[in-house]
């Protein structure tokens, strides 16, 4: 028996990107709770390989045009809409077995509130008893209508470390919960008490997470273990995508060198874990503080050879080639860097500094101490024009990049979200405000979008294929996501010849058979012109 039961709901969509699905929050959480004398445990919904295939959502439905058949081609991008983890009536007989009297669901993606509810239905069926609070983004964002579902007692806003052990306190002693930090709850009028998001003010403060709840053996990576860790809070930039920014309710704060270092100690040399994801909004805006962590990391680290990653992106304007050495030596592979857009009017448009030169100096820097790099722009955000994409691409074809394309949905609490809903172009359910869906249709088509996303699959390939050409006689290549051994490749020169003939992107299914995908012409057209004038440069 445990008093309290975190759950990581499963999630329904096209793909699952494992490595980024840790559950890290529900641990913070976790060891509040823990050193407040409460048995927790973490039942972690995604931690299984098994996924089933699912009937395409209605409100989907227009999704077909795009992703009509399995697509075996290095070209390819999604086709079945799958239940990623274990089923809604496990998780309800799990949490029955628990006895917890408080059930803790992780909220964190709107696109997949539905699956929260579904969970929150199936706890209350099989363990009717005990009160379910739901907590992360999306209830921080709309209390209210996450409150008409009869299945949850409670909704925690912001930072759970703090809200999370006075709720647990006040049930178990029946004290009243009006006063706590970020609490909505039904009064007996059936109207809501809604409280403001709770900040924790030092984070220093806090306990290291309770990592040892969260199924390791799951989450491995060349049969070591994997993690992810998070220096900071909040971000002091306002771009108007992001919800974390300036103007939201997160005020940025940073951990001591200290704090990290030790959380690291543990997940190094306790857990094994060899591979860790830095999930800050910004981990280099202080150079200082960042330099001096990286220099930690070395000295105490080197001799395990941790790989490092900051998978959300870094900003190139806080790096330099000091930073990015230092990076190579505290053991980070690959730059991750977030360029958002080549085009002024459209950094403009986001609120975002103009990185442009201060990205190709960190390409530079990457070279240099042979560092991978990722540059990260986004496509089909509001009055974004599909040429103004086009060029970010073509820019990047030139550069010793992998292409990272991002399309743009609308995240609430971000400034976009309120510009989206001003000019009536939201989505019309939150389970559409994803990428995969193809979210908008605004000044950039949903058909341009698709297009723009199969035009990176292709420079990417390209890019590979120079990589081929320029390899040392012997030297090994990573397989451009082969899934059929070496006839993928094949494949994919045959139809990228194909492309540059009639600017018509195709595909080729399981049985081979090549077909042509729904793609914007024009805008292929232009593509295969202004690639004429381009070297194409591989990533190597």
């Amino acid at each position: 028996m445990t008093d309290i039961l975190l759950i990581q709901p499963p999630i329904r969509d096209f793909y699952l990107t494992v490595k980024r699905t840790i559950p890290y929050g529900l641990a913070c959480i976790a060891a509040v709770l823990r050193k407040e004398g409460f048995s927790v445990e973490i039942f972690d919904g995604l931690s299984t390989s098994k996924s089933r295939i699912l009937d395409l959502p209605g409100e989907m439905d227009y999704l077909r045009q795009f992703y009509p058949k399995p697509d075996q081609s290095p070209f390819g991008l999604f086709h079945q809409y799958r239940h990623f983890g274990y089923s809604f009536e496990h998780i309800g007989r799990v949490a029955r077995d628990s006895g917890a009297f408080l059930v803790g669901i992780s909220a964190l993606f709107t696109p997949y509130f539905q699956e929260v509810l579904k969970v929150a239905e199936s706890v209350k069926r099989f363990h009717p008893t005990c009160r379910i609070v739901i907590g992360g983004h999306h209830p921080t964002a709309f209390p209210r209508s996450a409150m008409e579902h009869s299945a949850l007692d409670f909704v925690i806003r912001g930072e759970g470390e703090i809200s999370m052990p006075l709720l647990a306190r006040a049930l178990k002693t029946g004290t009243a919960v009006a006063s706590i930090p970020g609490i909505v709850f039904r009064k007996k009028d059936g109207t809501l008490h809604v409280n403001e998001p709770a900040a924790v003010d030092n984070l220093d403060h806090l306990p290291l997470p309770a990592t040892d709840l969260i199924k390791q053996g799951f989450y491995q990576r060349k049969n070591k273990g994997s993690a992810v860790i998070t220096t900071s809070r909040g971000c002091p930039l306002n771009c108007t995508y992001c919800s974390l920014g300036a103007s939201s309710f997160v005020p940025y704060r940073r951990r001591s060198v200290t704090s990290v270092i030790k959380e690291l100690e543990t997940e190094i040399t306790r857990n094994n874990v060899r591979f860790i994801d830095v999930e800050d909004e910004n981990i280099s805006f202080d150079r200082k503080w960042f330099l001096h962590l990286l220099k930690e990391i070395k000295n105490r680290f080197a001799g395990y050879g941790p790989e490092f990653r900051a998978m959300n992106g870094l900003l190139p304007s806080t790096i330099d080639d000091e930073t990015v050495h230092a990076m190579q030596e505290a053991g980070f592979k690959t730059l991750n860097l977030s360029l958002g857009s080549t085009s002024r009017a459209q950094l403009r448009r986001f609120n975002r500094p103009d990185v442009r030169q201060a990205f190709d100096r960190a390409l530079q820097s990457a070279e240099k101490y042979g560092l991978n790099a990722v540059g990260y722009v986004i496509v089909g955000a509001p009055d974004q024009r599909a040429n103004e994409s086009l060029v970010d691409l073509l820019s990047l074809a030139a550069r010793r990049v992998l292409i990272g394309i991002s399309v743009f949905y609308p995240a609430p609490g971000s400034r976009d979200f309120e510009q989206c809903r001003t000019k009536n172009i939201l989505p019309g359910t939150f389970s559409l405000m994803r990428s995969s869906a193809l979210p908008l249709s605004h000044t950039t088509t949903r058909k341009e979008v698709v297009t723009l996303l199969r035009l990176g699959r292709i420079l990417n390939f390209m890019k590979y294929l120079s990589d081929l050409e320029t390899a040392p006689s012997g030297a090994s290549m990573p397989r451009a996501s082969v899934k059929q051994g070496d006839n993928r490749i094949q494949v994919g020169r045959k139809l990228l010849r194909m492309f540059l003939n009639d600017c018509k992107i195709r595909g080729m299914t399981p049985d081979g058979k090549i077909f042509e995908h729904n793609i914007s012409i024009p805008l292929t057209h232009r593509f295969i012109q202004n690639l004429k004038n381009i070297r194409i440069r591989g990533t190597r």
